[in-house]
């Protein structure tokens, strides 16, 4: 009689009883990790996004329905009257909106086009090309308060830089202030300068990613370094001139700092003496601060918000339909 030496041996009971339970509990906790673990991960965006972002607007929503104010202790819901008053019979919104959008164009059209222009250039082969490189991002770190100080100095009606200028060539000088499309690119010229630096920064890493072989094979086709940049540097930058073109938007929109330290004097809210340079973000604290009416500032504050995204999506489809054409 021949013996299987190859036979398994019969398993442990004790050893299989007690390992079982182990195992499951560890299958357990592995599913439980894979469903819930991901949850956990993106719960701190949520809950940051829920207390700073849907809390004030769900907040700015109801208060715009109401005529809450500090000066009166109750609350009276008026419905829509305070969206019919602002858009129908408040022509000082209307100036603020004038305003906004005119410094909105002046400042972000050249800004993106120089920040472009200004990449390419950082992007080849130049002397100091560090030193340049870091040069342009100085603005970005200056304080805007010393920005909107010096641009008020070179501006200046009596004894600024830029009127002594036109002095010397024979005109008159400009009250740039008082003037309302003087004190529109008085104040552009400040936003250019701050924010240039920054949007060529983003350009110049942008075109960092581009294959130098696209330019080697267009060199070799005799194409000249202006044939490039438009047929492949603004094609393959169309996603970031996109990005630049809202995040400007929203920027420009908002526009406040520089407008009212640019105002000389008491009143600064109110954007010089006629309001010629005061923006939507200045009037709504001068509703709110001013007068007190902070339902009426709700309504300020969410109509801006629907021009912002109706700008956004504007200029989104605009900059999608000039790239594809080119």
């Amino acid at each position: 009689m021949s013996l299987d030496l190859h036979a398994a041996a019969p398993p442990d009971p004790g050893r299989s009883r007690a390992g079982r339970p182990a195992h499951r509990r560890a299958t357990s906790l592995t599913r439980l990790d894979l469903r819930y673990s991901p949850y956990l991960y993106v719960l701190p965006f949520f809950v940051i996004f829920a207390v700073f972002s849907a809390y004030p607007i769900a907040y700015t929503v109801w208060i715009a329905l109401t005529d809450r104010s500090p000066l009166n202790p109750t609350i009276s819901f008026v419905g829509l009257d305070n969206f019919v008053e602002l858009i129908t019979d408040d022509p000082q919104f209307w100036n603020a909106v004038v305003n906004t959008f005119g410094m909105f164009v002046l400042s972000t059209v050249p800004q993106l086009m120089l920040a472009l222009v200004l990449a390419n250039a950082l992007n080849r082969k130049l002397r100091a090309q560090t030193f340049f490189r870091m040069a342009i991002a100085m603005p970005i770190i200056t304080s805007t308060a010393v920005v909107a100080l010096i641009f008020s100095m070179i501006y200046a009606k009596d004894f600024g830089l830029v009127n002594w200028v036109l002095d010397t060539v024979g005109l008159d000088p400009i009250d740039w202030r008082a003037n309302r499309f003087a004190s529109w690119f008085a104040i552009s010229t400040m936003v250019d300068w701050r924010w240039v630096g920054y949007n060529a920064l983003i350009y110049l890493a942008a075109m960092q990613s581009i294959s130098k072989d696209m330019y080697e094979a267009a060199a070799l086709d005799g194409a000249s370094r202006r044939r490039q940049f438009w047929s492949i540097t603004v094609p393959q930058l169309r996603p970031t001139i996109i990005f630049t073109l809202i995040i400007s938007t929203i920027g420009g929109l908002q526009l406040f700092t520089e407008p009212l330290l640019f105002t000389s004097g008491s009143g600064g809210l109110s954007g010089g003496s006629e309001g010629q340079f005061q923006t939507i973000t200045m009037y709504l604290l001068d509703v709110m601060n001013q007068r007190f009416r902070w339902g009426y500032a709700g309504a300020v504050a969410l109509v801006l918000f629907v021009l912002i995204a109706l700008m956004s999506t504007v200029n989104y489809l605009l900059a999608r339909r000039i790239s594809s054409d080119k």
